[in-house]
């Protein structure tokens, strides 16, 4: 099993839909036993992927018990299931704060006989959360989008997890909405001609209105870029 955090310091980059869409190339295109934990309280990507959280679901209870199992649900695609947010992530912060940095990994490692890939969409912003996540984490995707900001918010990122951490994981910077036709866009993508590029397209925004990942309906431009990405994850997961 392996474990993808997609993490962004702030919000408004695109990193819900990317999870998403990354969840279902591991699955679809890669066809790997896969789960995508929605860890925002908002339960953005659970709603995109079509799942609502049982009646009396208790994400923070079972991450606590150590016992996930019970609170995955299957999506209407193979091999991807859905752990979905619930109003309990509300209060997990603090939980987390008391019970040791040991509590997630655990949790996780109780899935590790049924999953190849675990994607985890994380909230935004370098929390004692966030800090757990990373130490559970194998890669970090974060999306950026093409601007001065979004590169100081990754320096943000490296030398946070450089003071906190002795060995931290990989970081695989994503340039996300991408528009070529913007300036700034422009210069920031010649600056790092190696990072990925998922460009700008009304697909990646009329996901709210299908609920349907990129790759499950027509060919375009992003879905081709989304699947590239994901093989670059493969790649990096099973170097």
């Amino acid at each position: 099993m392996r474990c993808i955090a997609l993490f962004s310091v702030k919000g408004g980059v695109g990193k819900t839909a990317l999870a998403v869409n990354l969840a279902h190339a591991a699955a679809t295109l890669s066809g790997r036993r896969t789960l995508l934990w929605d860890l925002d309280a908002q339960g953005a990507a659970s709603w995109l992927l079509k799942v609502e959280p049982r009646a009396g679901a208790k994400a923070r209870k079972g991450l606590a018990e150590a016992n996930l199992a019970d609170l995955v649900q299957p999506t209407a695609f193979p091999n991807l299931d859905v752990l979905a947010a619930d109003r309990s992530l509300r209060r997990l912060e603090t939980d987390l704060a008391t019970e040791g940095e040991k509590q997630l990994k655990k949790a996780l490692k109780s899935l590790e006989d049924r999953y190849d890939r675990i994607i985890l969409d994380c909230p935004p912003g370098l929390t004692e959360l966030a800090d757990q996540l990373f130490r559970a984490a194998d890669l970090i995707v974060v999306p950026l989008i093409p601007s001065p900001l979004s590169t100081r918010a990754l320096e943000q990122l490296t030398q946070h997890l450089a003071a906190e951490m002795k060995s931290p994981p990989p970081v695989m910077p994503a340039f996300s909405m991408a528009d070529r036709h913007k300036g700034l866009h422009r210069e920031a993508l010649a600056a790092h001609p190696e990072w990925p590029v998922i460009p700008y397209a009304a697909a990646v925004e009329a996901m709210t209105a299908t609920r349907q990942p990129l790759l499950a309906g027509r060919s375009s431009p992003a879905a081709t870029a989304l699947a590239g990405l994901w093989a670059d994850v493969e790649r990096r997961l099973t170097a």
